[in-house]
């Protein structure tokens, strides 16, 4: 089916290939799932499609949200046999809260702008959740950075912010000093804790500077990935083994790795 004819119609099939997974004389490994156990592999779907799209395959990436979407029947379909809530009501509850989140497109108000449209949208998530606390929306199992950019951006909001990038950096001098002061003492529960800290003001810094550090992190790790691999090569072109190698000369490798890139 060409893309621009493409409507979704192929999803109730999906749920039902479930459903006969799921059915007494179905898949053994399926019916002994539950709600719980499939929690890593939520996690680990999520994960690869974000893998897909930074590795830029189209029919990688389309795999993945396959095996993505197909957590969401699932649970969908384990919640129906607990009696609470079924894949259509998932389906009705999402198109339910973009229709509400969005009135400048399903109703008449007028928008100015992305800046207005992130406003407007807050605003209508607060009334909705109205009650709860200012960082009670943000899940504890997100990755801890993605968490901590979280927190500082609902923070933010309520005014628990710098003016300026000047103040986050600062705060990163600071909480390094602390963190130095903890490292003399010794008392590993206490390096945690300013460590923790140091990582947090530096999730702040880039927050100020719209950076994603999750992303920012899995660039030096991949950088830093492919720069080992290249000096494994250049070890092994001399007949080398890197653990028998001198740090001047694993030095001299790494350098050579870095202006390849």
């Amino acid at each position: 089916m060409k893309l621009e004819e493409q409507t979704g119609q192929s999803l109730p099939r999906l749920v039902e290939i479930m459903q006969r997974l799921l059915a007494p004389n179905g898949c053994p490994w399926d019916r002994e799932q539950t709600l719980e156990s499939l929690r890593p592999y939520v996690v680990e779907e999520a994960h690869e499609v974000v893998d897909a799209i930074d590795g830029g395959d189209p029919h990688e990436l389309r795999e993945e949200l396959g095996d993505l979407l197909l957590q969401i029947v699932f649970q969908s379909e384990l919640a129906r046999a607990r009696s609470w809530f079924g894949p259509d009501d998932v389906v009705s509850a999402i198109c339910d809260k973009l229709v509400r989140r969005h009135p400048h497109v399903f109703g008449d108000q007028q928008v100015s702008g992305t800046a207005e449209v992130l406003a407007n949208w807050e605003a209508i998530k607060a009334e909705e959740n109205a009650g709860r606390g200012l960082l009670d929306g943000v899940p504890k199992a997100l990755p801890a950075l993605l968490r901590a950019l979280r927190v500082g951006q609902k923070a933010a909001r309520a005014g628990f912010d710098w003016p300026a990038l000047a103040g986050a950096r600062a705060k990163v001098d600071e909480e390094l000093a602390e963190l130095d002061v903890a490292v003399r003492s010794g008392e590993r529960e206490r390096i945690e804790h300013e460590l923790g800290d140091v990582l947090f003001a530096l999730v702040s810094v880039a927050r100020k500077l719209d950076v994603d550090p999750e992303a920012a992190l899995r660039g030096t790790l991949d950088r830093f990935t492919s720069r080992v691999r290249t000096v494994e090569t250049l070890a092994k072109e001399q007949g080398a083994e890197l653990s028998k190698l001198s740090a001047q000369t694993l030095d001299q490798l790494w350098l050579t790795a870095k202006a390849r890139e």
